[in-house]
């Protein structure tokens, strides 16, 4: 499983391959781009708002000094003759009137002579004569000597109108250096609130703040506003110091007429960046009124960020296609790669009759064809291999058979015997289900168990009698004599086990080791029950051949001290359904393994070549 995960497919590199190459290079691209765009358009906007408060502060400026000039004209008139002693006159007053009247922006004039009678016009519909009365006190009281005077623009109650009081003294006198009089005029501000309008002024404050407008308005030294987009703003007088701009503007005072001030508020709980500036209308030199402008700086960049949405849009439309088009491109390149790993997949597993059929004219078809011509050799090598094997194993059993037929030759009542416990073997064998391996290895060992006969005396393994004490342990030594003989020879060593323990018992009392239960290999305990059974079935010079089913129960009565009671099982169920007989096997092919869970059980445990004593571990 983890084989699997370890593993990339080719196709997912290609496709991955270009993702990076189309994907990363052109959103990087429109990133820097946008920032750059963003860098410049925020240095615009700032060059912008800057000069566009100057032009405001100018025209501000420009309508205090018109009408100042108008006040400080009528001074200077009076002064030229003489005083305003002809004020008096019947009929100044009508004249007085008729100025307001031919200025729309001139609210209410008063002439004031020092110890004399006051002569005042006004506007009746804008501004009552209480009110005026007010403003030319409030004007007044602020003079000194011959200088002129601006107020700070107020409401006017009864018409809700924003003015102006300019104020200017008439000099006379001895040398022209005593006041004789004042004329005070108040100046309507609507011009002025109308210059800081923009063309979308139907919209809110907010409004213009989530378009990206500018808003401008103008604010007194205090910091409270005097216009406004919004009129009610104006009106109510509402201190703007909660922008940091407009403080900006009131520390610097005087000494900085213009500045860029970018600055950060909270918006429902989230720091929004604005940009901000502000610039000084002079109306004289102690009337100073401050231009600021406040702008969202992310409203205000909403192109760039509209450019970036759609940087992204088409960096992800363009990777979209390079990953169909990648993917198809990339099944035509991966495609024949596949087929050639799942081509050497079959021959690893030993299929070598598969072909690929790769129909392509790049080096992925030359591959495919070399593999091709590759196969078919290794096929035919391997086919050349598999004939070599199969008659070196014949010519090897060949052998082996021939030495055993020439080990029971010596003796002639033991004529086939190894051949018929080989065949006993392999039959019990079948019954325990073993691996078709382990019954190979099973039938040489059968076949070559007594070939330690071969340094036993003549006399003694063709003794027609039974052997005396002294000649059976010669005879046992057999074994021992078979694993020296064929222990020299290194591909032999996994034959030896049935040689060298197939006369081992259960409990113990075996030879040549006296192993017991699970210690002795089970390629011995089979050829141990294989070759008694042969025994006890066939005739010999000391007794006659037993009855298979006398000879079955016979080894069935040794179960648990000599043999195996699954071996013993298994040779009884083979003799039961006619597989054994005396001297005959009808060996089978392999089949389903049987319902005995004890053979399903047994293992086969390989003994160790040495001779001496070991115990063994299913």
């Amino acid at each position: 499983m983890f084989e699997r995960f370890r593993r990339v497919r080719l196709l997912y590199i290609v496709l991955g391959t270009l993702l990076v190459v189309g994907l990363v290079p052109l959103g990087l691209a429109g990133w820097m781009l946008s920032n750059r765009s963003a860098d410049e358009l925020r240095s615009v906007e700032g060059r912008y708002q800057a000069q566009l408060v100057q032009d405001k502060a100018r025209q501000i400026e420009l309508y205090g000094q018109r009408y100042r000039d108008v006040v400080t004209g009528l001074a200077r008139a009076f002064e030229l003759a003489g005083g305003v002693r002809g004020m008096s006159e019947q009929g100044s007053d009508g004249r007085l009137q008729r100025m307001l009247g031919d200025d729309p922006n001139l609210f209410a004039l008063a002439i004031l002579p020092v110890g004399g009678e006051p002569h005042v016009a006004y506007k009746p519909d804008v501004i009552g004569r209480e009110e005026t009365d007010e403003r030319v006190g409030e004007v007044l009281a602020g003079m000194s000597g011959s200088g002129l005077k601006v107020g700070r623009p107020r409401l006017i109650r009864s018409s809700q109108e924003m003015s102006l009081t300019v104020a200017a003294p008439v000099m006379g006198g001895e040398g022209g250096t005593e006041v004789v009089a004042a004329v005070v005029g108040i100046i309507s501000f609507s011009d002025v609130a109308r210059a800081v309008q923009q063309p979308t002024s139907s919209q809110s404050e907010l409004e213009m703040l989530n378009a990206g407008l500018p808003v401008i308005f103008v604010v007194d030294t205090d910091g409270r506003a005097v216009a406004h987009p919004d009129a009610r703003v104006a009106f109510s007088e509402r201190s703007m110091t909660d922008f940091k701009v407009v403080r900006d503007w009131m520390e610097a005072g005087s000494q900085v007429q213009s500045a860029l001030a970018p600055f950060t508020v909270k918006r429902d709980g989230h720091d929004v960046e604005m940009l901000g500036s502000y610039a000084t209308a002079e109306l004289d030199k102690d009337a100073r009124l401050g231009v600021v402008a406040v702008q969202d700086e992310r409203a205000a960049l909403r192109s760039v960020t509209e450019m970036r949405r759609q940087t992204f849009a088409i960096s992800f439309l363009a990777a979209g296609c390079a990953l169909l088009i990648g993917f198809l491109f990339a099944k035509q390149l991966t495609n024949p790669v596949r087929e050639l790993a799942d081509a050497a997949h079959r021959i690893a597993s030993g299929d070598f009759s598969q072909r690929v059929d790769v129909r392509n004219r790049t080096e992925i078809g030359e591959l495919g064809s070399s593999f091709n011509s590759m196969t078919d050799k290794l096929e035919s090598f391997i086919n050349d291999l598999q004939r070599a094997a199969e008659e070196n194993r014949q010519l090897f059993l060949g052998i082996v058979k021939a030495l055993a037929a020439a080990i029971d030759g010596k003796d002639p009542y033991t004529r086939g015997h190894s051949e018929r416990v080989a065949r006993f073997s392999i039959a019990i064998a079948e019954r325990m289900n073993l691996p078709g391996d382990e019954i190979e290895k099973l039938r040489v060992s059968a076949l070559l168990h007594d070939v330690g006969k071969i340094g036993i005396d003549d006399n003694i393994l063709k003794k027609p009698g039974q052997l005396t004490p002294e000649e059976f342990e010669i005879m046992k030594q057999h074994p021992q004599k078979g694993y020296k003989i064929m222990s020299h020879i290194p591909a032999m060593k996994e034959f030896l086990p049935g040689m060298y323990m197939h006369h081992e018992m259960i409990n113990g009392g075996g030879y040549p080791q006296g192993l017991k239960g699970d210690e002795i290999p089970m390629q011995a305990r089979i050829i141990s029950v294989a070759d008694t059974f042969d025994a006890m079935t066939t005739d010999r010079p000391y007794q006659k051949g037993m009855k298979v089913e006398d000879a079955v129960a016979r080894i069935k009565s040794f179960i648990g001290t000599r043999y195996d009671g699954n071996v013993v099982a298994a040779l009884a169920e083979a003799c039961e359904d006619g597989q054994i007989g005396a001297g005959t096997v009808r060996l089978r092919s392999r089949r389903a393994p049987l319902q005995n869970p004890n053979f399903a059980e047994t293992k086969v445990s390989e003994q160790s070549s040495a001779p001496a004593k070991t115990a063994q571990v299913n």
